[in-house]
Order: structure tokens, then sequence, then C-alpha cells
């Protein structure tokens, strides 16, 4: 890949990954209620799962996503259930204050957070058809495939996990304000309205 090409393909993945989305969403809320190494569990999550839409597109399966309406939909629709959920469990929460964070989980603990992030970030049908635009125009068909998708995941991977972890940070730093009494149940309100707000629109989307 030459210099110039990797250049603009990091430029475009600097922008993309900066802009806030659920994932972001997810790991600030998990940074305030349970600590900032929670969120990073949930974060290395979602980048597992966008570095695997990366790579179906990379490798053409993402096609099947873009040509096939029914799955696109199942895709969209299910995801799009999944922030809902979310939601509703943040607005029916009765939780009126929050205790400080235990940093220190348990492996069953670690895994349900690394899997709420993962479900999140697959969540998205769109990231794969951003995919197959994005890449085709970086990708040298001469040159060797496998070098070229080791450069290019790895181009997305630090940007993308460097944000998710500076958000949450910014979310464990701000969680003294939200572990005051009373400020639980508006900070779930707030969140689950997000969530669902967020669903609505990805099940509105189309491709």
């Amino acid at each position: 890949m030459e210099l110039q090409v990797w250049i603009y393909y990091t430029l475009a993945i600097l922008l993309l990954t900066a802009s806030p989305g659920p994932m972001v969403l997810l790991c600030v809320t998990t940074s305030i209620k349970d600590g900032f190494s929670s969120a990073i569990y949930s974060a290395f999550g979602g980048l597992l799962a966008i570095i695997g839409i990366l790579t179906l597109s990379f490798t053409g399966l993402g096609l099947i996503v873009q040509s096939s309406q029914i799955l696109f939909d199942i895709i969209k629709y299910s995801g799009a259930a999944y922030l809902i959920y979310l939601g509703y469990k943040a607005l029916t929460s009765k939780q009126e204050n929050y205790e400080m964070p235990k940093e220190e989980k348990s492996s069953k603990v670690k895994l349900s957070l690394f899997i709420k992030g993962f479900l999140v970030g697959v969540s998205n049908p769109k990231a794969i058809i951003f995919f197959i635009a994005l890449l085709p125009q970086f990708i040298d068909p001469l040159a060797p495939l496998f070098t070229q998708y080791i450069i290019l995941v790895t181009t997305f991977a630090i940007p993308e996990i460097s944000w998710l972890i500076l958000y949450s940070y910014m979310g464990s730093k701000s969680s003294k304000w939200f572990l005051q009494n009373g400020r639980a149940k508006f900070f779930n309100r707030i969140t689950g309205g997000v969530f669902i707000g967020a669903g609505v629109l990805l099940s509105s989307t189309n491709k």
C-alpha cells in the first residue's frame, strides 16, 4: 500500500471512529455505573465486532448482506431491538443512587460486559455497507491482499479502541457527579431515551 493511500485511509478512519455512536454511549454509561475497567471490556467486545464486519467486507462476504434485503433487515431490526431493550432496561430501572463501582470483576461479569459490547458493535448493518464502499478505494488488487488486510485492520483498530478508551475515561471522571444521591434515576432516564432513540433511528435506515 502506498503511503499516500494509507494517509487518506487513516484520515477517513479517524473521522469515522471519532464520531459518537451507540458504542460510545455504551462505554460512557458503563464507565459511569460500573467503572473504567468495565467499560474497557465492552470496548474490546465492540472492537472485535467491527473488525469482524471489516473482515467480511474485505473478503467480499459483506456483499451478501448488501445484496440481500431480507438479511439486511434481519440484522438491522435485531440490532435496533437490542438497543431499544437496553434503553428499556435503563428507563425502568428503580435505582435511585449509585454506589462506588468495584473495579475488580468476576470472569462471568467480564464476559457479560464483553458480549454486550460485541452485540452493540455488530448490531449495525450500515457498517458493512460503509466498509464495502470504503475499502475497495484503498485496496491494490495487484499487491499482496493479506498484507493490505493487516494494514487496514490495524489502522482502524488503533484509533477505534483509543477513542472508546478516551470516552470511557471521561465517563469515569464524571461518575462522582452521577454517584451523588438521587442522580441515578435521572441518568438512567437520559441514557434510556438515547438508546431507544438510537434503536428507532437504526430501524428506520435503509441500504
